[in-house]
């Protein structure tokens, strides 16, 4: 296996007198897709925060980070008063790559809305913006926060898709927060399910299909079921 673009220990994290995170070793292989899976509240987003650098207040070390990161949220975040090309290329000084951006409004199924505001937009339009101003840094790894959770199921599987081409296109690792199990299997290579608090991974999935997968084929079905139980396992400690 080569070199980690990713490797870090968090050995405690706590929010007042409570232990969320306990003893969590997380590595990321180049182009590698991985997610985390556990109940709700285990600190799943918190983890997340602490590798993009956004929670510093923990126990732990980064022992390899190579940068850069970037982050989509569970929700676009998109600026109202910006067009879509704005947000992707936003910058404090309002300078952007117009090249590079128009480049990426093509890559994510947006041709012929650069001009258009957020409210002109639909859910699952609003998160392509929010893919594209992930990829406008050229990040080796994309950070991503349950980011089809709030789009219905036929567009979520499109933006699924979508995800996985771009990730291929531009050699980008994913790391993904996901309460759906048949999206976890579907995308990654590994996925990690986490215990309830204090939250460690109980479970690694390995997930020995090539992409495009069927989402219809046995082995994932298989890996559900395991990953179900021991998400079940999870809620009941």
């Amino acid at each position: 296996m080569s070199q980690a673009l990713l490797d870090i220990r968090v050995e405690r994290k706590t929010f007042a007198a409570t232990t969320v995170l306990n003893n969590i070793h997380l590595q990321l292989q180049p182009r590698e897709t991985v997610s985390l899976l556990g109940p709700s509240g285990c600190g799943k987003s918190t983890l997340l925060r602490i590798i993009a650098g956004l929670e510093r207040d923990f126990e732990g070390q980064r022992l390899r980070d190579t940068g850069p990161l970037a982050f989509v949220f569970q929700e676009p975040r998109l600026m109202p008063w910006l067009t879509v090309e704005q947000n992707i290329g936003f910058s404090d000084d309002g300078q952007y790559d117009k090249t590079w951006v128009a480049q990426l409004i093509e890559e994510v199924g947006l041709a012929g809305f650069a001009n258009a505001l957020p409210k002109a937009l639909s859910g699952g339009m609003a998160q392509r913006v929010a893919i594209a101003r992930g990829l406008y840094s050229r990040p080796r790894v994309l950070l991503l926060d349950e980011p089809f959770s709030a789009v219905d199921a036929f567009t979520r599987m499109k933006l699924q898709d979508l995800l996985l081409q771009l990730a291929d296109r531009h050699a980008i690792a994913l790391l993904l927060v996901t309460h759906d199990v048949d999206e976890a299997l579907y995308l990654s290579d590994r996925v990690l399910v986490m215990d309830n608090r204090p939250s460690s991974i109980r479970q690694e999935l390995a997930v020995a299909l090539d992409h495009p997968r069927d989402r219809r084929d046995p082995l994932l079905a298989r890996l559900k079921a395991l990953a179900l139980t021991e998400l079940q396992r999870a809620h009941v400690i």
